[in-house]
């Protein structure tokens, strides 16, 4: 039987970023969110916990109830986690351990955060950015959980134990062997040192060769090499009717990096630009329905069109949820006329899907490392592309608008 897994995501570009690794290796992946129902002929299923946002205890009581519902004995198990560790991954990963040390047999985590494709590296059990300490990227200056990027640290604050293995162990031949040793300790979790795809593809086999009740934690980075360690397979291509209507890109994140993409793909003058400001997805409902009728109107007449919220100075983090909904209200009177749609930020993305009843992705393919692509269920059925805000480079979204033209002009997803 092909390997079944259950991913736990504490957001929907994760969830969907990690899920689609496993579809490339040609297993049927899909994410869900809120009340949707697993669908078992699914292999791998990745689930949105949207819990970033929460509290420690309200994350941890989230994970445990969703585990409760959602593990069954024949999936593995992947706790994903942000790859610069925000939100409450620590209280997560305890919820987690709580949950499996309830069932028979060993429990021990394979903690390995690290995403070379995205520029996210551990080195001595700490987390970097673009080769820096995660303490001096912009994501930690904007939002962070914890005192610092060392993630023993991060983990002892939840009361778990933990040991590292360092790079050379990583590379030196005796990882299985490491890992074992660690299972047989005090150790809960182990977190490995990963600064190449290599590494982690040795993390991920020698992991999936100890105890079958092992688990995994970590980011897409992570989840490829699991899913490059499995069979390959071959699943029908995923098809729909090419459609003369526009694509709908919007920028919710805060990151420089979108930032730049949101410029970058206005460059070139191919795509309408809609700026938004925050007084007016929060005003009155007229400005909320000019804003749908020109977006209607430009999207029936084949136009992509870009939506940015326009955040000026020091962005108030607090009103990041408020925006995000209100823009989905906003948006919802026209889904029906969205030929596809690009969402970047994941907070942003379930604010709009959810708005648009819809309670899941069909994933179908990767645009380029955490940039997965998929079709919409749900009410609404269309090509979706999601990023988190901070991966990519400036010209993501400019690949991103190609992608989905492609897709809308041609029928096909993979």
């Amino acid at each position: 039987m092909d390997a079944r897994w259950l991913i736990l995501a504490d957001d929907l570009t994760g969830a969907a970023d990690c899920a689609v690794a496993f579809r490339r290796r040609g297993s049927a992946a899909a994410v869900i969110w809120g009340e949707a129902v697993q669908d078992e002929r699914i292999a791998i299923l990745s689930y949105d916990a949207d819990s970033r946002g929460l509290t420690a205890q309200a994350a941890a009581q989230r994970h445990a109830a969703l585990l409760g519902r959602l593990h069954a004995a024949d999936r593995r198990l992947f706790k994903k986690v942000d790859s610069t560790m925000r939100g409450q991954p620590a209280a997560e990963i305890a919820a987690t351990l709580a949950h499996l040390r309830a069932r028979p047999g060993q429990v021990l985590g394979v903690l390995a955060p690290a995403f070379p494709g995205t520029g996210r590296t551990t080195v001595e059990g700490r987390v970097r950015v673009g080769g820096r300490p995660l303490e001096e990227a912009e994501v930690w200056r904007r939002d962070h959980s914890y005192a610092s990027a060392d993630l023993g640290e991060i983990l002892a604050s939840a009361g778990i134990r933990s040991t590292t293995l360092n790079l050379p162990v990583v590379r030196g031949g005796r990882l299985a062997g490491a890992l074992a040793e660690a299972a047989a300790g005090p150790a809960e979790i182990v977190v490995c040192d990963a600064e190449t795809d290599d590494d982690l593809r040795r993390i991920a086999e020698a992991g999936l060769a100890g105890t079958a009740s092992a688990f995994f934690i970590g980011s897409a980075g992570l989840a490829h090499a699991l899913a490059s360690a499995g069979p390959v397979a071959t699943l029908a291509p995923v098809r729909v009717a090419p459609d003369g209507r526009g694509s709908l890109l919007v920028v919710g994140s805060l990151a420089e990096v979108s930032r730049a993409g949101a410029r970058r793909l206005l460059a070139d003058d191919a795509v309408a630009h809609l700026p938004v400001a925050p007084e007016t997805l929060l005003a009155a409902e007229k400005s909320r329905s000019d804003l749908a009728a020109y977006l209607a109107e430009r999207l029936a007449a084949g136009q992509d069109v870009l939506v940015e919220i326009m955040l000026e100075g020091e962005p108030d983090m607090s009103i990041g949820p408020r925006l995000a909904h209100a823009l989905a209200d906003a948006l919802a009177p026209i889904a029906g006329q969205i030929g596809a749609l690009a969402a970047t930020g994941g907070e942003t993305a379930a604010a709009l899907l959810t708005r648009f009843q819809v309670h899941g992705i069909q994933l179908t393919d990767e645009i380029e490392p955490g940039v997965s692509l998929g079709l919409t269920l749900g009410k609404l059925a269309i090509p979706i592309a999601t990023k988190a805000g901070a991966f990519g480079d400036a010209d993501s979204l400019v690949r991103i608008r190609d992608r989905l033209r492609t897709v809308r002009t041609e029928g096909s997803l993979t």
